[in-house]
């Protein structure tokens, strides 16, 4: 089983920067993709950013030049360091984490949401 702890979320005016964090912990041979979520109220859950295995990384064109998402392999952590935040960027953030266990499954798993307000 894995299990994956987000952190970091907040409320924070238009124009600042936040930093969310999601380590993960488990029976875990290596982790593969890891992503972030979000959850506008009312709204679908969209994809915001993906940071391959080999660091490759990928953003919604929404958070574009504004977000960045990085990984520490040692450390089995991704993070989402957000600036310039807008009020739309509101939402519940998830992280999602695609997994070799021991003993070769692949799975994938959802962090728990951390919850990012942005006031104008």
């Amino acid at each position: 089983q894995v299990q994956l702890e987000e952190s970091g979320g907040g409320l924070v005016q238009a124009g600042g920067s936040l930093r969310l964090s999601c380590a993960a912990s488990g029976s875990m041979f290596s982790i593969d993709a890891m992503r972030w979520y979000r959850q506008p109220p009312g709204k679908q859950r969209e994809l915001v950013a993906t940071c391959t295995s080999g660091g490759a990384t990928d953003y919604a064109d929404a958070v574009k030049g504004r977000f960045t998402i990085s990984r520490d392999n040692a450390k089995n952590t991704v993070y989402l360091q957000m600036s310039s935040l807008k009020p739309e960027d509101t939402a519940v953030y998830y992280c999602h984490v695609l997994c070799t266990l021991i003993g070769g499954t692949g799975r994938s798993y959802w962090g728990q949401g951390t919850q990012v307000t942005v006031s104008s």
